[in-house]
């Protein structure tokens, strides 16, 4: 037993990434000052400190991610992104892609975890506890008005991830409140492979792809349920993996974004 803990933790690719980047461990306290002062960096600049710590991170771990359909990205104003949920890589792999500055809505004991904690920080992200309503729905309204004044977001409708690859689960209505509340754009994004990032036990060099698909805009789901949307988001998302399954290739895919 203990053998095979210890090959586990070998050849986890989560811990090497650790102990391959215990020489940048100075960007923790690094994160957590640029973060407590906002008066002397800009969005931008926290933005880009955490996309630096993402690099190094996938660097050291042998994953590449491409990402496609970024010009489906609405050019202005702000807007939420609804990706499946694979795995702890799923919001590294969207800010890898995503050049303008994004935030992200996270499990509350999840972020507070070092490093996890700093990164929510930098970009602001917000921190929702699930076993509380009335502290989810002030999050919720929280994103509404800041997606208005034209922050973007992160939210995973499927809530946590269930380790079932590229499939997958029901998408949680609640997820879509904010965007109906701001009436900002809904961009559904297809994650494939992020999975095997963190859930394979080797080493072996890993690529994962990112395809942003067309928005749904406030006039194309004005007259929708948050179950209604939730259904079509899913869906998109859904026949995008299929493709994948089926065998197409990750570049011919692109051309149903």
């Amino acid at each position: 037993m203990y053998l095979r803990k210890a090959w586990l933790f070998m050849f986890s690719r989560f811990y090497h990434v650790i102990i391959r980047n215990l020489h940048h461990i100075y960007m923790i306290p690094q994160m957590e000052y640029v973060s407590r002062h906002p008066e002397k960096y800009s969005e931008e600049q926290m933005y880009a400190l955490d996309r630096l710590a993402i690099n190094r991170m996938v660097k050291a771990g042998h994953i590449t991610t491409e990402g496609f359909g970024m010009g489906n990205l609405p050019k202005d104003g702000g807007y939420i992104m609804c990706p499946n949920h694979q795995g702890k890589y799923d919001t590294l792999g969207i800010m890898l892609t995503h050049d303008k500055p994004c935030s992200v809505v996270m499990d509350i004991d999840k972020s507070n975890i070092p490093l996890v904690k700093q990164f929510i920080n930098l970009v602001r992200g917000k921190r929702m506890d699930r076993e509380d309503a009335k502290q989810s729905i002030k999050i919720i309204r929280e994103m509404a008005n800041e997606a208005k004044q034209g922050r973007k977001f992160i939210i995973f409708p499927e809530g946590g991830y269930c380790h079932n690859g590229n499939s997958t689960t029901e998408f949680k209505p609640g997820a879509f409140k904010s965007a109906v509340w701001s009436k900002v754009p809904i961009v559904p994004v297809v994650l494939i492979d992020s999975y095997r990032v963190f859930e394979e036990r080797n080493l072996r060099p890993i690529k994962t792809f990112v395809y942003y698909l067309k928005p749904l805009y406030y006039a194309d789901y004005k007259d929708m349920t948050t179950i209604e949307i939730a259904q079509t988001v899913q869906k998109r998302i859904q026949d995008i993996l299929n493709l994948y399954k089926q065998g197409k290739s990750p570049s011919s895919i692109a051309e149903y974004c």
